[in-house]
């Protein structure tokens, strides 16, 4: 691959801080983030945000089924260029916004794995919505800034335990593949990232309608972390006042003074069970 700088440099283009764009210059960590990712020639990959082509070419180079969205325009034609180069050309490119392209039409007949040197600025936003559509893929391997990445993986009852965490540990086990340095990097960020694989669970175990209530179940717990749920949860989000929060605190046999980095996937199932037929109620 060629470095980014030079792409960049010889085209008169910069990076768009505005789209977090930190390009991946290591061919060696490429490669090893996707043999990690257990691409098999029978695999089709989605790449998000696939830049200037460090991760696609050597993701084409293990599979011919291959789409990437980008929805920098300006690079286009410079990975596709650069693909030329690596005579690839079964890499089907949109130049496209992820948060609002069909994951499910891209799937096709098969479930995604899906790659990504994630852009920093919108990588959480990216993950809620590779949880919504997880029932078409199969696998995720995802960059994040490290400390993004430590929020993922912390448990309930660590300070970093979050929104994010309580959902991703709903949709998939979870593990970490690799910590990637600065260096790794152009232009070379200030901060150190992770990638992280996410291996997604084929059954929700719950239906649509209760799976959207616990993500506003798990928002309304965290939009005031520092308060306890019996505080936390009385608001716009469920539409409850607080004697039926306290109802289905007792209902779900959780202490109304805990707060909601306290809880596990377990207990917000269950919250979200005793808080639907009190929303039924009110309507």
């Amino acid at each position: 691959m060629t470095h980014p700088g030079q792409l960049l440099k010889q085209e008169k283009l910069f990076a768009g801080k505005e789209m977090g764009q930190n390009f991946l210059s290591s061919p060696p960590t490429a490669r090893m983030i996707v043999d990690r990712a257990g691409i098999s020639a029978d695999s089709r990959v989605l790449e998000i945000g696939p830049g200037l082509g460090a991760l696609t070419i050597p993701i084409a180079e293990k599979t011919r089924q291959v789409v990437v969205v980008e929805k920098d325009r300006r690079l286009v034609s410079l990975l596709r260029q650069e693909l030329e180069n690596q005579n690839i050309d079964w890499v089907e490119i949109l130049n496209a916004d992820v948060m609002k392209t069909d994951i499910a039409a891209l799937a096709k007949d098969k479930k995604l794995v899906v790659i990504s040197n994630l852009p920093y600025n919108i990588s959480s936003q990216i993950l809620f919505r590779l949880v919504q559509k997880r029932v078409y893929i199969e696998k995720a391997f995802l960059m994040f800034q490290k400390e993004l990445a430590d929020r993922i993986l912390a448990s309930p009852g660590k300070k970093a335990y979050s929104r994010l965490s309580a959902v991703a540990r709903y949709a998939a086990d979870i593990e970490c593949v690799a910590n990637v340095g600065p260096a790794a990097f152009f232009p070379r960020p200030a901060v150190e990232s992770t990638v992280l694989g996410f291996y997604f669970h084929t059954s929700p175990g719950v239906s649509i309608k209760t799976e959207a209530l616990l993500f506003t179940v798990i928002k309304a717990a965290f939009s005031k972390r520092r308060k306890s749920l019996k505080n936390s949860l009385v608001g716009q989000d469920l539409g409850l006042q607080k004697h039926a929060i306290a109802q289905a605190l007792s209902c779900a046999q959780i202490s109304p003074e805990r707060r909601a980095e306290t809880l596990t996937v377990d207990e917000f199932l269950s919250l979200t069970r005793a808080v639907q037929p009190l929303l039924q109620e009110a309507l």
